[in-house]
């Protein structure tokens, strides 16, 4: 886990043309996304389609993806962060791992930088043009300034955030960029969405931990 310093990120929508700032505090996230050996250790299962361990865990939903959250938290003997009766909840002082918001997401995928990516797409990512349109081990491409591996490229990240809720209902949001995109994709500032129950090919997630008052103001789904 990596820790982030506090700052402000501003975020934008190309489709609606809408921009908005959010303030952060302090938090850590992953310095690579969750690999397939790191998942079978916590849950037990094995996701994704191939065999080598260090491959990013894909083909989770964002529904697997909170469900590791809380079941790492367990395992480390920390309380878990998601509430998961009929509607999911974030318990905004507990102490376990959960996913990241997408303005932590960006915060960190940016790194103090302010440029569409952090350094040059094929030093410090995956996407279609140099992947053999295959998905690959976890830091093999270069980190950001804040030791963060793969936030552009190789798999897509799901994050917490509902991606519009008057248009898409309870559509997630996805950050990154994947081995299967196209280099536009793999920009810091792209945002893409899907249904929390789907498993794509394309998508993983990294974890987050946050202190124990910080993100008041997270809605549940």
């Amino acid at each position: 886990m990596a820790v982030i310093p506090a700052g402000t990120a501003t975020l934008s929508d190309r489709r609606t043309q809408r921009s908005w700032t959010v303030d952060l505090a302090p938090y850590e996230i992953g310095a690579y996304p969750v690999t397939r050996s790191r998942y079978a250790q916590v849950t037990g299962l094995a996701p994704g389609s191939a065999s080598d361990a260090r491959l990013p865990a894909e083909s989770v939903s964002w529904f697997d993806a909170i469900e590791f959250c809380n079941a790492l938290s367990r395992v480390e003997g920390l309380t878990p962060v998601y509430r998961l009766d009929a509607e999911v909840g974030w318990d905004t002082s507990a102490d376990g791992y959960r996913l990241p918001t997408e303005a932590e997401w960006e915060f960190a995928c940016r790194a103090g930088t302010t440029g569409p990516r952090y350094g040059e797409l094929d030093d410090i990512g995956w996407h279609r043009g140099n992947s053999g349109e295959r998905v690959h081990e976890v830091g093999g491409k270069l980190p950001n300034a804040f030791g963060l591996y793969d936030m552009l490229g190789n798999v897509w990240e799901w994050c917490w955030d509902i991606y519009d809720p008057e248009v898409y209902g309870s559509y997630r949001v996805l950050r990154g960029g994947g081995w299967f995109d196209e280099r536009w994709s793999c920009r810091a500032s792209v945002r893409r969405r899907s249904h929390p129950t789907l498993a794509l090919d394309d998508v993983g997630f990294r974890i987050a931990r946050g202190t124990a008052n910080y993100a008041a103001d997270a809605s549940t789904s």
